[in-house]
C-alpha cells in the first residue's frame, strides 16, 4: 500500500517535470521557473503560494507555467511536514535549542522562538532547493532537448499543430 503510493507520487513528479521541459521556452527560463515555484513553495506559505503563482503566470508571460506548477508537484504538502520538521532542525543546530523547552513540553511562551527557528532554517532549505531545482531542471531540460526522443516529440508536436492550423482537404 505505502509503495504503491510512493510509486504513484513518483509517477506524477516524473510527469510533472516531462511536462515542463517539453515546453517551448528556453531551458533557462524553464528552470528558473521551476526554481522559483520550488522556492515559494519551501516557504511556510499557507496556501498563499499558489495565489502567488496564479499572479506570477498571469503578469510575466517569460514565466513557464508548467515549470512554476509542477514544482508543486515536487513540494507537495505531503513533503512540507518533512520540510518543516528539517527546518526546525537545522534552526535548532544554528541557533540552539531553545531555553526550557523540550520536543515534549513545546509552550505558547516558546512560541517566537520556535518559529524564529523554523522560518531560519525553511529560509535556507529553500534557497538550497532553488538552486538544486535550477541546476537539475536546466540539466534534464537541455539533455532531454538534444536527445533523439526530444527531437522526436518537438517535431510531431509541431507538424500536429501545422495540421491544425491548416487542415488537408478531404
Amino acid at each position: 500500500m505505502v509503495r504503491g503510493r510512493v510509486m504513484a507520487y513518483v509517477g506524477r513528479v516524473r510527469a510533472a517535470v516531462r511536462n515542463t521541459i517539453e515546453e517551448e521556452h528556453p531551458p533557462r527560463k524553464v528552470a528558473g521557473s521551476f526554481a522559483l515555484g520550488a522556492f515559494i513553495t519551501m516557504l511556510p506559505t499557507l496556501g498563499v503560494g499558489l495565489l502567488v503563482f496564479v499572479v506570477l503566470a498571469s503578469v510575466f508571460d517569460s514565466i513557464s507555467k508548467v515549470g512554476l506548477f509542477a514544482s508543486v508537484v515536487v513540494f507537495n504538502p505531503v513533503v512540507k511536514w518533512g520540510v518543516y520538521a528539517a527546518s526546525f532542525a537545522l534552526g535548532v543546530l544554528l541557533l540552539g535549542p531553545v531555553d526550557g523547552v523540550s520536543a515534549a513540553d513545546v509552550s505558547l511562551q516558546a512560541g517566537p522562538e520556535i518559529l524564529v527557528r523554523l522560518l531560519v532554517g525553511n529560509l535556507i532549505l529553500a534557497i538550497l532547493a532553488t538552486v538544486v531545482s535550477y541546476l537539475a531542471v536546466y540539466r534534464i531540460t537541455v539533455a532531454y532537448r538534444r536527445s533523439e526522443l526530444g527531437e522526436l516529440i518537438g517535431e510531431t508536436v509541431e507538424e500536429l499543430i501545422d495540421d491544425i492550423d491548416e487542415p488537408e482537404d478531404v
